[in-house]
């Protein structure tokens, strides 16, 4: 699905189903990441790092997925919604 979501307009993103908080992925320093990313994600939602401040664990309830046009789409209904577009 990734090497297919520009043309589709999806954004690299993750969603922690439990609240339904959605987030873009993010580099460490903010940017946008064009690709799935955890190092910018919110805090509350890293379980553990290592030593260098890696993130190594994320909550359960976290999903990666992409965003087009506001709306998440879980990785599986991204390759849907492309392989339906002519």
């Amino acid at each position: 699905m990734s090497e297919n979501n520009a043309h589709a307009r999806f954004v690299p993103a993750f969603k922690d189903s439990y609240t339904g908080q959605v987030e873009l992925s993010r580099y460490r320093d903010g940017r946008p990441a064009p690709f799935h990313l955890v190092d910018g994600l919110p805090d509350e939602w890293i379980v553990n790092r290592d030593l260098a401040s890696n993130v190594v664990e994320l909550k359960a309830t976290v999903i990666s997925g992409f965003v087009r046009l506001g709306r998440f789409f879980t990785r599986q209904e991204a390759s849907e919604f492309v392989d339906q577009c002519p």
